[in-house]
């Protein structure tokens, strides 16, 4: 047990300060959003990105202090990033979604919340954005009744922003 108490005492200390970052990062997002008026769900999504991207820095940091050598940490990421990239590779409309999705959220005149219609010959779609998830955009057309849209389905569409 002694052997363990440094590194029990710093994983302690790594945890408290990222629940600690955590909160203090969401203050900070939340009150950028609102000075400079950006919508909630974007907010929302930035949040997301945030817990993301610091919970890897947490679990690289605890691998670290308990003895993982950073040779035998970066063969397993660059392992896990090459089956993660033939994956992709072998799913074209996954990365076309994302990057899609990643287009439609910061370049695209269509917010969540926007009511929108898609013109499309086939399929009159008319609805209210109700969510941009990373592959499908979700457009209520009724109050029971969603549409699940894939990205770079939505991206390859006329859209039509209805003002209210």
């Amino acid at each position: 047990m002694e052997e363990y108490k440094i590194q029990i005492i710093e994983t302690a200390i790594t945890i408290i300060t990222f629940i600690i970052a955590l909160k203090i990062l969401s203050r900070v997002i939340e009150k950028v959003g609102n000075r400079f008026s950006y919508h909630k769900a974007r907010i929302k999504i930035v949040k997301k990105i945030k817990s993301f991207v610091l919970y890897i820095i947490l679990v690289g940091i605890l691998v670290l202090i308990w003895g993982i050598a950073p040779s035998q940490l970066a063969a397993y990421i660059a392992s896990l990033f090459t089956v993660l990239g033939i994956a992709f590779l072998a799913q074209w409309s996954i990365i076309s979604n994302i990057t899609s999705t990643l287009i439609i959220f910061f370049n695209h005149q269509v917010n969540i919340g926007d009511t929108i219609v898609i013109l499309d010959k086939d399929y009159h779609i008319e609805g209210k954005i109700s969510d941009i998830g990373v592959f499908f955009i979700i457009i209520k057309v009724s109050e029971n009744e969603n549409v699940s849209l894939p990205s770079n389905v939505f991206m390859q569409k006329m859209v039509k922003k209805i003002k209210k």
